[in-house]
């Protein structure tokens, strides 16, 4: 009895193991099966969260090629708008760059998650703003159908850096998120291989646990259904994601298409753009010859005339021989400024601003247009604006009179009436001061008035103007803060205004003087020792014999190879040079080049350069703070020139060598 309830309560003890066992096993597979549940679920959203980021990138790729192309297609748009003045262009235009505002406003959207993207995002949008501005700009004069004002500035827009830092930006998005396209392209793989390890390992657990539930064959039934459908969803994966690559492809073929077709469209326009420019050079080089050797010719024959005139009277009437020298000067100066003002339309060249009194200057400048427009056109001067100043650049000022006279001249076919009238206003303190031309030619058509102003644009037979006269004094206006206002008609003459504000009292005090004027041989400086470098013989002697004539010593090099031989020999003989005087272009070796090699050894050099060069000195890095006079110049000039540098050498201080 003993040893049956000794066994009794050893297979009680293996039945409650059996049970606590079962409990456990039972325990621990609920809690693998609920683990490999939520592993499962885990797996299954890092997946679906992985394939919805790489659409995300994909769709910010797209966002960023469609952006490209809209900016494209818009300043496409607008080079033809510029060109043709055709509003369709202007319009699409304007539906092309909003095209292009809404990608944007897109792609601010999807990349708020990204700093780095938003950022580089936030700079397009600033460099968007910039260059809407600049291209609305360029669309505005169009607009206005200035076709040069604005084919000149979408030419510059089109070689602003802004472009080169647009394509950066734009690149740098895509290549960004490429990148992280990648990685998520590669923790999507991870992804799925994740979720199948967790599919696995449940049908696994679930085939383990249906067999010990369940009956064998039960089980077995539901392991191979379970496999069926382990194997389903992988199928079902795996063309998901083949299908989702081919996805991938295909728009990678179309951003690749539309890049390709994008880079044709910008080689097209580029080259259309290179062949009108061509074009227009061509055209403005015809209409230019005729009428600048027009001008020309009539200054020489000022010139000419002028000093024939004095030679024959220079011993008999000195008086009269001082006139006509002082006329042939001041063609000759006129000329000049012709060349200066071609020059200023060429390059832009700034304006040279002061303070002058207007009726004072078109009463000084009178003669001068007398002489231009004829004995046979009566000019009456009728000025109201004693005592007014503007600040404006005289040269300019003058040079629009006398295109104005000019064009009166030739409407009135030499016979006739020319008025020039300042009226001053007498509201607001006198703020504004009109320059009235009046003449009573032939007059103007409507469709003459509409294209007055147009560059290159000529009612006179070939070779008799070049189209320059009106677009100048329209420049000349704008530049000096004012605007030119015409009144024409057919048979009854034109009025063209000049507008101009009035200087306030606290610009100046006094009007500015011109410095050739004022003469400063009276207090003439210390006599110098100048290296005068030029490789033109005639001007070199001339130059020399001026600066002798002001009361320096010049020695002449007709080579800039010569110079540092020179220098070094003067320095031998216990001597220096206290200025050197050198012109800019020259063969061999330019002026500023040798000027470098000179200030390598005798950094102290005072120098000065002289120039023809057609821009403005002032913007030349290579004449670095040397001072720069402009040829042609005068004796007063030259000793301004001289003066300012010599002022910048100590007194006493010698080249070391």
């Amino acid at each position: 009895m003993f040893e049956r309830d000794l066994e009794n309560e050893t297979e009680g003890r293996r039945e409650r193991l059996r049970f606590w066992l079962t409990i456990g096993l039972g325990a621990i597979l609920t809690g693998v099966v609920a683990a490999l549940v939520l592993l499962l679920a885990r797996a299954n959203d890092n997946y679906d969260r992985s394939l919805g980021w790489q659409a995300h990138s994909l769709e910010i790729i797209s966002q960023t090629r469609s952006l490209d192309a809209a900016l494209a297609r818009a300043e496409a748009a607008l080079g033809r708008f510029a060109v043709g003045l055709q509003k369709e262009d202007g319009r699409v235009y304007q539906q092309q760059w909003g095209l292009s505002q809404q990608y944007l406003t897109m792609l601010q959207r999807n990349v708020r998650d990204n700093a780095k993207q938003a950022e580089l995002v936030r700079k397009l949008a600033a460099e968007l703003h910039a260059r809407g501005e600049q291209l609305g700009d360029a669309a505005l004069s169009a607009n206005y159908r200035q076709t040069v004002a604005a084919i000149s500035k979408y030419n510059a827009a089109g070689h602003d850096a802004a472009l080169i830092r647009i394509d950066r930006l734009l690149s740098e998005l895509i290549r960004n998120e490429r990148t992280i396209l990648a990685e998520r392209n590669r923790v999507a793989a991870s992804d799925r291989a994740s979720l199948n390890q967790a599919i696995l390992l449940f049908s696994l657990l679930g085939a383990v646990a249906a067999v010990i539930a369940i009956a064998a064959t039960v089980s077995l039934v539901r392991a191979e259904g379970e496999r069926r459908a382990a194997r389903r969803e992988q199928f079902f994966e795996a063309d998901r994601a083949m299908q989702l690559e081919t996805a991938v492809e295909e728009r990678t073929a179309e951003l690749a298409e539309a890049n390709i077709a994008l880079r044709s469209e910008m080689v097209e326009r580029e080259t259309a753009e290179a062949r009108l420019r061509q074009a227009q050079k061509m055209e403005a080089v015809g209409q230019l010859t005729g009428g600048i050797a027009h001008d020309f010719n009539n200054m020489l024959a000022v010139v000419v005339g002028g000093l024939e005139l004095a030679q024959r009277l220079v011993e008999s009437a000195p008086d009269k021989a001082r006139r006509h020298m002082s006329n042939a000067m001041d063609g000759a100066n006129r000329a000049a400024d012709l060349t200066r003002r071609l020059l200023a339309f060429a390059r832009s060249e700034p304006a040279r601003p002061e303070i002058v009194l207007v009726d004072e200057c078109i009463a000084s400048f009178a003669e001068l247009i007398e002489r231009t427009i004829g004995d046979r056109i009566a000019l009456t001067l009728d000025l109201h604006a004693d005592g007014l100043a503007c600040w404006l650049d005289r040269q300019q000022f003058e040079n629009a009179l006398l295109n104005l006279a000019v064009n009166a001249r030739d409407a009135m076919a030499g016979h006739g009436s020319l008025t020039i009238r300042t009226l001053r206003d007498e509201e607001e303190h006198t703020a504004a001061l009109a320059v009235q031309v009046i003449d009573t030619g032939c007059g103007m058509s409507p469709e003459v008035l509409e294209r007055v102003f147009d560059p290159f644009y000529t009612t006179k037979p070939a070779g008799q103007g070049t189209g320059l006269g009106m677009s100048q004094v329209f420049a000349f206006c704008r530049q000096s803060g004012g605007e030119v206002q015409i009144s024409s008609a057919e048979g009854e003459g034109t009025r063209v205004a000049m507008l101009m504000p009035v200087a306030l009292p606290d610009d100046s005090s006094v009007p500015a003087s011109d410095p050739d004027a004022a003469t400063s041989m009276d207090s003439p400086a210390s006599a110098l020792s100048i290296l005068v470098v030029e490789d033109d013989k005639r001007v070199l002697a001339a130059t020399v014999d001026a600066v002798e004539e002001l009361g320096h010593t010049a020695i002449a090099c007709a080579n800039p190879l010569d110079a540092e031989r020179l220098v070094e020999g003067r320095l031998a003989e216990g001597g220096s040079f206290d200025l050197v005087l050198s012109d800019v272009l020259m063969p061999e070796l330019t002026g500023p080049e040798m000027v470098a090699q000179l200030k390598r050894r005798w950094p102290e050099l005072s120098v000065l350069f002289v120039t023809g060069y057609a821009g403005d000195a002032s913007e030349i890095e290579a004449f670095g703070d040397h001072d720069v006079l402009r040829k042609p110049f005068t004796l007063t000039a030259l000793d301004h020139a001289i003066r300012r540098s010599g002022e910048t050498r100590p007194d006493g201080q010698r080249l070391a060598s």
